[in-house]
């Protein structure tokens, strides 16, 4: 199947009990067995659930895996596959990252005994001088949060399986649509489905997809024996947004560009981070294992003050100060004070994300009046 039909089909069947052609919500704690142990597949909602099992077989499909996980957040579903090491074990995770994926890190795990390393991987072959033979998984995003930098994932790929080393890919600023990092030569794929997946602000859940067989049965059993699993409503609201994740990210990206293009050209701002602008670093390497470029997009003020970036945050009425993206509606947000106030300020200008950085989730609304907001909130 193209892709947009997968989307659509992939994963899901019709109900075997009544034909409806969307996946029932099993609203269900428990299932009725008739003798111990003779029961239809379900024994108790934790383990498993129609709903969740619908949605974990739409996901494998998308991201041309063979597993799909599913976790009550994306936060859940990272901490699944840190669950996944031992004290002594060594990660080595791209510098650039979203705030709470290096909270958890550093706050949650490193006192159990895991080390980590964090390293500026926009040139993969960085990637060597910080391995080491405690490393066991190498953990990047790429675009990156909220720079839009991009690492190349099959170079990345390349090295770590001589290693013997598991990839693991934060895929939720491309989205399966954008982007495959099984096909690239990833490990593991996650997800905050709450984003682009989702798709409409009314979710929260997250999801890890693989194609190993033992690497997917030990996820599984954290899953089960960790038990931070989404509920089935959650699940449905999942599967209902991939349906149209094609025809969402085909606009974000449309809209995206537009809004790039804009700001560029726009003389209050200062630098824009999108991953589409030709000059943009890496961009060849966007162009290789991406579909396009998304719409994710951070940029400065020539005026590079706190105050200037407040006015702008506080100036727009389509674009909503919140925190989230990839939801139909455009979001605009402060990484420094919001989505990222969990790394130190020193760690964060390390990384270009300075206090003025504005981050924009750019939606589906027509993009002249998207544009049109942003220019009344920068004059």
């Amino acid at each position: 199947m193209k892709l947009g039909t997968k989307l659509i089909h992939a994963g899901v069947e019709p109900d075997p009990s009544t034909g409806a052609i969307m996946t029932p919500i099993f609203q269900t704690s428990t299932y009725v067995q008739a003798a111990p142990g003779d029961h239809k597949g379900y024994e108790y909602a934790r383990t498993q659930n129609p709903t969740r099992h619908a949605l974990q077989n739409a996901l494998a499909a998308i991201e041309n895996g063979k597993h799909g996980i599913c976790f009550g957040s994306g936060l859940a579903a990272t901490d699944a596959i840190m669950k996944l090491l031992s004290p002594g074990d060594e990660v080595v995770a791209s510098s650039d990252l979203y705030g709470g994926t290096f909270r958890i890190f550093t706050k949650v795990f490193a006192k159990y005994g895991i080390k980590f390393q964090f390293a500026d991987l926009q040139d993969a072959a960085q990637l060597n001088q910080h391995l080491t033979p405690a490393t066991k998984l190498i953990w990047i995003e790429t675009p990156t949060n909220p720079m839009l930098n991009i690492i190349d994932i099959a170079a990345c790929a390349a090295i770590a399986k001589g290693k013997g080393i598991l990839l693991a890919v934060d895929n939720t600023f491309a989205s399966p649509y954008l982007q495959n990092p099984l096909d690239l030569g990833a490990d593991i794929v996650v997800h905050s489905a709450t984003k682009y997946l989702g798709g409409h602000s009314d979710v929260v859940h997250g999801a890890v997809i693989v194609k190993d067989d033992a690497l997917a049965q030990q996820l599984a059993f954290i899953q089960n024996s960790c038990g931070a699993v989404p509920g089935p409503q959650d699940c449905f609201l999942v599967l209902r947004g991939i349906k149209t994740l094609h025809v969402r990210m085909q606009r974000h990206c449309e809209n995206g560009e537009a809004v790039a293009r804009y700001l560029r050209e726009h003389p209050k701002v200062g630098k824009v981070y999108w991953c589409g602008f030709e000059d943009h670093p890496n961009h060849d390497i966007a162009k290789k294992q991406m579909r396009g470029f998304g719409g994710m997009i951070s940029f400065t003020l020539k005026d590079d003050s706190m105050d200037a970036a407040l006015k702008v945050l506080s100036g727009t009425h389509l674009f909503s100060l919140a925190e989230s993206l990839g939801g139909v509606e455009s979001l605009i947000g402060h990484p420094a004070s919001m989505t990222h106030a969990s790394i130190p300020r020193e760690e964060r200008l390390k990384n270009g994300l300075t206090d003025s950085l504005i981050r924009l989730s750019v939606g589906i609304e027509d993009v002249s009046d998207l544009i049109e907001d942003l220019k009344k909130a920068l004059s």
